[in-house]
């Protein structure tokens, strides 16, 4: 049955990819095969072939296509966005994910996007080690998604407290992306009128109120560095603060910042709750940044599987309020069932990226 489905699919995307018949082929295979298997490792995935090859020569078949497929860095990326079918504007997230495959540390960098149904991830990096990025990887991120798209489809870029930095939040002003990143209350900063204080030590005066503008760094840092004034947003939280550096409303911006969970939510689909990516044994750099296009795509087409399952209604409800199921898993069960029941079915939300939506709203 995945034979048809392979073959559809493999149709589909032949105007979007310069790829032999075979490779594209085994392209879909792998799409659809992860999909399938809840796996990435290839040994799954070559079980996971129609027909009457061995599993042996499928196995190879697919250690060959990523031996030799060299594909643009962000291949995928005009894929994703008109299999989700954006437009306009949207938010994005900023993380890391990490693991060991023996002694070797895999460490993504990873800008993604999230909506109420999607959060899939869009361009990524790798970083050497197990270590946080440096503004100049972050940047390089940034300049790469900035490539496709302009600062318009970015309606808010959200980060945690790893990605902070007066150069990487100058760039980020320069570029009229409007973001909102978590800080830590040790941060010094310089306030509007010119007191150095830590910023938990300035929301101890409650009377001045919890949003406020200010500097990064001391006062020498901030005139040193020509640091521009940042809106800052805090509220409590469970013995601790909430506390949001933004150059956007401060309202918006702590209202908003809640929904950069989805980005740990993602991870979580690519791992233990869907694809099991850390099932891998690639450790090249380059093998696995084509890895992670391929499971971008699959968590694309879960993500509209359950948009077009759904279509205006949300997936039901746990009496705590939260989702039975999450929309991921909504569509990726979905998919599951109809790749043995009906395969045509279960790729038809493929059928969003056709000749005449090429080119996606927005993009330069």
């Amino acid at each position: 049955m995945l034979h048809h489905a392979i073959s559809a699919l493999t149709n589909i995307l032949r105007p979007d990819l310069d790829l032999s018949k075979s490779r594209l082929e085994t392209l879909c295979m792998i799409v659809i095969g992860m999909v399938s298997a809840r796996s990435v490792n290839l040994g799954h995935l070559a079980c996971e072939r129609p027909g009457s090859a061995l599993t042996s020569s499928t196995y190879r078949r697919l250690q060959r296509f990523f031996q030799h497929v060299h594909l643009d860095e962000d291949w995928s990326l005009p894929l994703l966005v008109r299999l989700l079918g954006l437009n306009k504007s949207w938010l994005l997230a900023l993380d890391r994910t990490n693991w060991q495959i023996g002694k070797t540390e895999v460490n993504f960098l990873v800008l993604a996007v999230v909506t109420r149904r999607f959060r899939v991830p869009l361009v990524w990096s790798l970083i050497e080690g197990r270590g946080c990025s440096d503004t100049d990887m972050r940047i390089a991120l940034m300049e790469r998604y900035l490539a496709n798209f302009p600062a318009t489809t970015i309606r808010l870029l959200l980060a945690d407290r790893e990605f902070v930095g007066a150069g990487w939040m100058e760039f980020l002003g320069k570029n009229n992306i409007p973001f909102a990143i978590r800080v830590r209350g040790n941060l010094r900063i310089t306030t509007e009128d010119g007191h150095d204080l830590t910023l938990r030590a300035r929301l101890r005066l409650a009377r001045r109120g919890r949003a406020f503008r200010a500097r990064l760094g001391t006062r020498e840092d901030a005139a040193a560095s020509n640091m521009p004034l940042l809106n800052v947003a805090a509220k409590p939280l469970k013995g601790e603060w909430l506390i949001v550096v933004t150059n956007v409303a401060p309202r918006t911006a702590l209202e908003t910042y809640r929904k950069r969970w989805a980005i740990e939510c993602l991870f979580g689909d690519a791992k233990t709750r869907g694809l099991n990516l850390e099932d891998t044994r690639l450790t090249d750099p380059r093998k696995l940044a084509l890895l992670m296009s391929l499971v971008a795509l699959a968590l694309a087409w879960a993500g509209r599987a359950a948009a077009d399952l759904l279509g205006k209604r949300a997936p039901p409800r746990k009496s705590h309020s939260h989702y039975a199921r999450s929309w991921f898993r909504t569509g990726f069960d979905h998919i599951r069932s109809r790749l043995r029941a009906d395969p045509l079915d279960a790729i038809a939300s493929w059928q969003r990226i056709n000749p005449e939506a090429r080119k996606p709203c927005g993009v330069v």
